[in-house]
């Protein structure tokens, strides 16, 4: 797979010949799998490469900024998903004030003289260019082939990026991972937080959210695989009388974790975090790629009235996730 940045490109660059699907690809889930599918078929059939353009940031967080609706994948995250479903070109349209600007004459001039696309393949309610100007009928008068793909349904109901946020809000994930076709996980850096865990002797580690804000919140049980090395061998290298709870693959530890703003610490500007406290752990894995996965949703955020009682609820929360993993030796997808 090549990534792409358009706005990057050289005015003289030109992609081979290529089949071309468009859109946010926000999880990368059964529909944009469907998607990519036909891509790959259509490609196959007319001896074309295959390219997936997203947009960075998404059009509605470029409008709404942080009333957009939130993330299910991270940049990253998209990346991963669709290397992994094997396509050859990655291209990233920024997204900003010129890129929204285009007409939708100037739109399909990119597609054409940039990404060489010769067939397109498109959900049923597209529409690109300024103010919505352009459809799949406007793009096949310029002249290209244009497949529409039915929408995917799950149980009768449609498959879309909507339907996931509102799931994993609601905590189901079990049925968030029927509809992404996989658990549904975070993947970021360890960074440095404020160590208040470490004061009621819960110490976690601060994942980065890279998004503006999570589909998700409250307490969980989670898996957790480092990306870089084996979290393993690191946590016993470490301390090797402390080395956790194993998770549900060769290298991963079970945790407990916090996705939120933490309500019962007084803070002056709340900023969504990911913490993960790992069980009779006693290790630095500050910088480390984290895949954190979601398996079992425990409660909402709660607002405790002192550190004390937080201490006390998050005792209390870690517990209950003990008693979870010991349920379920095999992970429960």
């Amino acid at each position: 797979m090549k990534l792409l940045r358009l706005n990057a490109l050289s005015p003289d660059f030109k992609l081979p010949a290529s089949a071309v699907t468009i859109g946010n690809f926000d999880g990368v889930h059964l529909g944009h799998q469907a998607m990519i599918t036909q891509l790959q078929n259509i490609a196959a059939s007319n001896d074309l490469k295959t390219l997936v353009m997203i947009f960075e940031p998404q059009p509605l967080e470029y409008f709404k900024g942080f009333d957009a609706p939130p993330r299910i994948s991270s940049l990253r995250e998209k990346v991963e998903y669709l290397t992994e479903l094997g396509v050859d070109y990655i291209a990233i349209a920024k997204f900003d004030e010129q890129f929204r600007g285009l007409s939708a004459q100037e739109f399909a001039d990119l597609l054409k003289l940039k990404l060489n696309a010769q067939q397109l393949i498109l959900g049923d309610d597209f529409h690109f260019g300024k103010n919505r100007q352009g459809n799949s009928e406007f793009l096949r008068h310029y002249g290209f082939k244009v497949t529409n793909l039915d929408t995917i349904e799950y149980h009768g109901e449609r498959v879309s990026s909507t339907r996931i946020r509102q799931v994993l809000a609601e905590g189901d994930l079990a049925l968030a991972a029927k509809l992404l076709g996989r658990p549904y996980s975070i993947t970021g850096r360890v960074q440095y937080g404020d160590q208040i865990g470490r004061t009621i002797n819960f110490p976690t580690i601060n994942v980065r959210l890279n998004r503006h804000k999570p589909c998700l919140s409250g307490i969980y049980a989670v898996d957790v695989v480092c990306e870089t090395t084996s979290l393993r061998d690191k946590v016993q290298s470490d301390a090797p009388t402390q080395t956790g709870i194993a998770g549900y693959h060769p290298d991963s530890l079970f945790g407990a974790g916090h996705v939120g703003t933490r309500p019962a610490i007084q803070q002056e500007h709340p900023e969504w975090r990911l913490e993960v406290h790992f069980p009779q752990v006693s290790a630095n894995l500050y910088g480390l790629l984290m895949r954190v996965t979601f398996l079992n949703f425990l409660h909402g955020e709660r607002n405790y009235p002192s550190l004390e009682a937080l201490k006390a609820g998050i005792d209390q929360d870690v517990e209950d996730l003990l008693e979870f993993r010991e349920q379920h030796s095999q992970s429960p997808f």
